[in-house]
């Protein structure tokens, strides 16, 4: 008895337990399902603000989007106003301009039916004075006054001498000699730049090497017609004038300037006297180590480039041979070389005469040149002396030349193609300047410095070495000596 109670205490007791466990478990999953229930009820309403969020959001794009719109709208709407109204203006223009131009032509008409000379060409005169304004219409209207007054017949010589380094009567034989090559027709847009006009733009911008834009004022024309101006009339001056104005003199001239060379040295046989000059130039963009003047540059502290001008001049210091265009890094026996001269020379078309230069030439079959050692003999001091005399004839004529145009004084604007084209026209302006005796100013000459530095072969023929002793001894003893070594 005792021991079922004991068992049915013991079941009760587990009983008990199971049921306080099963009430635990039931109450900890209904707290679970309402922490779910919670859950799902807080993600439905983030879902419905962000859903109203975005609907909000979109409301306010479409809102902007119906503003911008309105806006561009209103935009292309007061352009296209703008545009009628100046499409507007534009045919109103058009139609006030026609009917100016009927107005004209019906003035025309009416003059050319008043006239007494037959009305078929008064009309076509008529209709061209017409067109005149209207042509005018296409040309910036420039002061010209200043030329108009140089090519008055009023305007005195020595100003005119002044701004054109020449005198008139040779600027209008200029002119004369370029017509033909320089003349331009007048077009129905403008009325072309008279001869004299372009002939002078050219001599003045030579003359006074100033920047285009200072010619432009001074000609009344546009800074790039005058640029083109010049290049055509120097190109016309190398085509029509050089070949009648610098030249190799023919035999009955060449006799002419044997005689006067000896009557100035004493030297017989001498045709000419040659020097070569270095022309101031801006960087070139290739080969710019060719064209690099060390020893200006070492002289003058400052970074040179030049292109080189040789030439050989008579007795009165008119070019009869030009060499044009060689680098400045060249030296004058370099160029002497490479130059037209020496190949004619080496043809024999030189054979029997001198030409005279100085101390940077080789002596050769045809170039004398003076002595260069040191310890001379009085015959030797006295080549030399006389030698002098006539190399200066040389130098002299390039600093004429350089005086005459300032363009050559200092670096240039004109392209390095363009170069020989315009310093041969220069050539060419100063022997017709010369042989016109039209002399320059001599406070205008120009002060040249030229370093000559002697070839490393000097002695190039042993003929010329006899020959040239041979004419020292002869001015020695034959009172031509000077004596001016001995002071």
């Amino acid at each position: 008895m005792i021991e079922n109670k004991q068992q049915q205490r013991k079941r009760k007791k587990r009983e008990g337990i199971l049921e306080a466990d099963k009430q635990v478990k039931t109450k900890g999953l209904s707290e679970i399902i309402t922490s779910l229930s919670l859950l799902d009820d807080q993600e439905k309403k983030d879902v419905e603000e962000s859903e109203k969020i975005d609907h909000e959001e979109r409301i306010q794009f479409e809102q902007n989007h119906s503003k911008k719109r309105r806006a561009m709208m209103d935009y292309y709407s007061n352009l296209q106003d703008v545009h009628q109204v100046s499409d507007y203006d534009e045919s109103t223009r058009k139609r006030k301009s026609k009917a100016n131009s009927f107005a004209v032509m019906a003035i025309a008409v009416a003059g050319a039916e008043d006239s007494v000379s037959n009305s078929v060409t008064a009309a076509a005169e008529e209709k061209s004075a017409a067109a005149g304004p209207h042509r005018r219409l296409w040309v910036k209207t420039r002061s010209k006054d200043w030329w108009d007054q140089c090519n008055s017949p009023d305007f005195p010589e020595e100003e005119f001498r002044k701004a054109f380094r020449m005198g008139k009567q040779t600027f209008d034989l200029i002119c004369n000699e370029l017509t033909a090559a320089v003349a331009k027709e007048n077009t129905m847009l403008r009325d072309a730049v008279p001869v004299r006009q372009r002939v002078a733009v050219c001599i003045w911008r030579l003359a006074t090497g100033e920047p285009l834009r200072l010619v432009s004022k001074k000609f009344g024309l546009g800074i790039s017609t005058c640029h083109k101006l010049v290049l055509e009339v120097c190109a016309a001056i190398r085509k029509v004038l050089m070949p009648k104005y610098l030249k190799w003199p023919i035999e009955d001239h060449i006799r002419t300037i044997k005689d006067e060379f000896e009557s100035i040295s004493g030297i017989p046989n001498v045709v000419g006297s040659m020097y070569t000059t270095h022309i101031p130039i801006i960087a070139p963009k290739i080969s710019v180590a060719a064209y690099f003047n060390r020893r200006h540059t070492e002289r003058n502290q400052k970074t040179s480039y030049s292109i080189t001008v040789q030439g050989v001049v008579d007795h009165r210091g008119v070019f009869t041979d030009v060499c044009i265009g060689y680098p400045g890094s060249m030296s004058d026996d370099q160029v002497l070389e490479k130059s037209t001269l020496n190949q004619r020379a080496n043809a024999g078309f030189y054979q029997g005469v001198w030409i005279i230069g100085g101390s940077g030439y080789p002596l050769m079959d045809w170039v004398l040149v003076p002595y260069t050692q040191q310890n001379l003999t009085w015959g030797q001091h006295t080549f030399n002396e006389k030698i002098g005399d006539v190399c200066k004839i040389g130098k002299d004529s390039f600093a004429t030349l350089k005086g005459r145009w300032g363009c050559l004084q200092k670096r240039t604007e004109v392209k390095l193609q363009d170069l020989p084209v315009v310093l041969g026209a220069c050539c060419v302006l100063h022997n017709i300047c010369e042989m016109r005796d039209d002399h320059l100013d001599p406070s205008l000459r120009f002060d040249i410095v030229d370093d000559q530095m002697v070839p490393e072969i000097g002695l190039r023929s042993e003929y010329a070495m006899k020959a040239r002793d041979s004419i020292a001894h002869n001015l020695l003893h034959h009172s031509h000596a000077g004596t001016s070594f001995l002071s």
